[in-house]
């Protein structure tokens, strides 16, 4: 099926954004009933019930391109069917004194 017929002619998702590092997984362990989603979804579902796994490594075991990945994750996110885990933006690390003095810090250990 081509990429457009999966995510409805959309080229991204209108609220979320994902990035390839970005950690999906389900939100119930409990069996989900998909009879309302797309396939491709149902699979994303089923191949993150277990643990989170990274939006890179759903597209490539559903052999889908990430574009479509990351449309669907977000309407799954919409419902509340997964859990998504963003990696720290840039304002969230430690800045290089920081770590220059947690390195001091040990190194005087």
């Amino acid at each position: 099926m081509r990429p457009y017929a999966i995510t409805g002619g959309r080229t991204r998702h209108s609220q979320h954004t994902f990035t390839l590092i970005t950690l999906v997984v389900s939100r119930s362990a409990h069996e989900v009933s998909h009879e309302d989603l797309e396939p491709e979804a149902a699979q994303i579902l089923d191949l993150c019930r277990d643990r989170a796994v990274a939006v890179a490594e759903i597209a490539a075991h559903l052999d889908l391109p990430v574009s479509v990945v990351k449309i669907l994750c977000g309407d799954l996110l919409n419902a509340s069917l997964i859990i998504v885990q963003s990696p720290p933006g840039q304002d969230d690390q430690p800045t290089v004194e920081l770590i220059e003095r947690v390195m001091d810090g040990i190194r005087q250990l």
